[in-house]
């Protein structure tokens, strides 16, 4: 029983490792069925190179163990407490990538500052309110949820699938496991850009409203017309 979903998950773990994104036990994937009411995630402290779709952990969304022999990863609570809050969502991707990561302990949005960036995201990609002293040693990863979701207020995720959080990582989603892994690889590429953009014109602006929009809604919006249909 639920086969099918731990495989996609398994392998969009793997990919994460053949993506660079992350080194030891770094990150996780987890994907939902909504309609069977129940997670997959990456089992806790798991090498990638241990990483079998069977150690893949099967979870309901209030975080009861339903299938496995492993512990879920330790920030399940927080990609549970995303699944409730972004319902749209059908997986979820965390890393400690490195430019991402400079970003996010940098506690700076990353600007959008041009098309390569606007062809995924749709405006600078959010940071979090650094988390307080309460919030870290009561329910730390249920509190991570929950600032993400409060960061997220008047943003559509689907517009926006990633976020850094301060001081920490990033977190990238998607409708599946494939979508949340591709916006993890591209957040990736536009810190790594931003970052260099930012060493070689510290006043560099972000792109016009009019730019964005071209290259946004052309991919995404209700009258997209690139690639096949």
């Amino acid at each position: 029983m639920y086969e099918q979903l731990k495989e996609r998950v398994c392998r969009a773990n793997l990919e994460l490792v053949g993506h660079k994104l992350v080194i030891f036990t770094w990150g996780n994937v987890s994907g939902i069925d909504r309609q069977a009411k129940v997670v997959a995630i990456k089992p806790s402290g798991v090498d990638y190179n241990e990483l079998t779709a069977d150690k893949i952990v099967i979870l309901g969304l209030e975080g009861n163990i339903i299938d496995g022999d492993f512990r879920p990863s330790s920030d399940t609570p927080t990609h549970l407490e995303l699944y409730r809050s972004f319902t749209e969502i059908g997986a979820i991707c965390h890393t400690h990538s490195q430019y991402a990561a400079m970003w996010a302990q940098a506690e700076r949005e990353i600007p959008c500052f041009g098309t390569t960036h606007a062809d995924y995201f749709y405006g600078p990609i959010p940071v979090t309110e650094v988390m307080t002293k309460d919030e870290i040693q009561n329910n730390y990863e249920l509190n991570t949820g929950k600032v993400i979701a409060r960061r997220f207020k008047g943003i559509d995720p689907l517009q926006m699938p990633a976020v850094l959080v301060a001081n920490h990582g990033s977190f990238t989603w998607g409708k599946d496991s494939t979508q949340a892994v591709s916006s993890a690889i591209v957040l990736e590429q536009v810190a790594k850009m931003a970052y260099g953009t930012v060493r070689l014109n510290p006043q560099q602006n972000a792109i016009s409203q009019s730019l964005l929009d071209k290259h946004y809604l052309r991919k995404h919006g209700k009258n997209a017309y690139y690639g096949q249909t």
